[in-house]
């Protein structure tokens, strides 16, 4: 399990001012400690699944502001598809979560799921633990992890959003995850290997990718030696991991360093 948690948050999503960031702190400080177990219990587990989770509800919840959607919900009303049967189902059953749940028929569903009263207390479902389960629970009912595996930006936005409203911001936000993730998988690779070893991932440059992209050479691969640590070098320490039985993470740490040495 990776260690996500407040932090990680924090390095992906805007910063804010005023109330703004009064509710963001509200949020992200409830959910902090739930977060990383909430996420492998649903499988979001893997650094392209966190990843993804993460480009596409930073932006969902405005960069975690609010659990709740602005509107008043009444535009909702009358919604027999979303099970809108009676008056006042519209603004009760509005918008809530980390990604959205709407309608009467859905809150009776998550609710159910979750073992939770959200049809007769729907406010509960913006609370922001329940919010976290809300969103999981999307997640796994659309089974975006397969998408997420495939690194597949677009077909994730289309399940989350319907369409491709804010591409581009989510398209930020899951890079800003990805870089995220790597540093903190090299940070617990450098730990468990004595914290002695240079550990390199991609976005690293410098002298010490130069002995990387070297190696990488003497062992088959056709690279160039610009010191960058790019796409071609990640994916050559992967191919490589995976021939040396090490795992794939496309991180270097010492059990590579020593492996491509030999």
């Amino acid at each position: 399990m990776i260690p996500v948690d407040g932090n990680f948050i924090l390095a992906i999503a805007p910063r804010f001012s005023g109330n703004k960031k009064a509710s963001q702190t509200k949020i992200i400080g409830a959910i902090s400690p739930i977060f990383s177990a909430t996420l492998d219990r649903y499988g979001i587990s893997t650094r392209l699944r966190i990843a993804h989770f993460m480009g596409q509800v930073t932006h969902e919840c405005a960069g975690f502001t609010t659990t709740e959607e602005l509107a008043s919900g009444a535009a909702y009303e009358g919604r027999q598809d979303l099970g809108n049967t009676q008056p006042g189902d519209g603004r009760r059953y509005k918008g809530r979560g980390l990604i959205q749940l709407t309608g009467r028929a859905n809150y009776r569903e998550i609710g159910r799921i979750l073992d939770l009263p959200l049809e007769q207390n729907p406010e509960m479902a913006a609370e922001p633990a329940t919010s976290l389960k809300i969103a999981c629970e999307y997640w796994k009912k659309r089974n975006i992890n397969s998408v997420a595996d495939r690194d597949d930006l677009i077909n994730a936005t289309r399940l989350v959003n319907g369409g491709l409203n804010g591409l581009e911001e989510r398209r930020t936000y899951l890079i800003k995850a990805k870089t995220e993730l790597v540093r903190i998988e090299g940070l617990i690779i450098s730990a468990n290997e004595g914290g002695n070893t240079m550990v390199l991932h991609r976005g690293s440059f410098g002298d010490g990718v130069i002995q990387l992209q070297e190696l990488l050479v003497k062992k088959g691969f056709s690279l160039s030696i610009d010191g960058d640590f790019g796409a071609a070098t990640e994916l050559a320490v992967i191919t490589f991991q995976k021939a040396v039985n090490l795992e794939a993470n496309g991180i270097v740490g010492e059990s590579t360093w020593n492996k491509l040495r030999a």
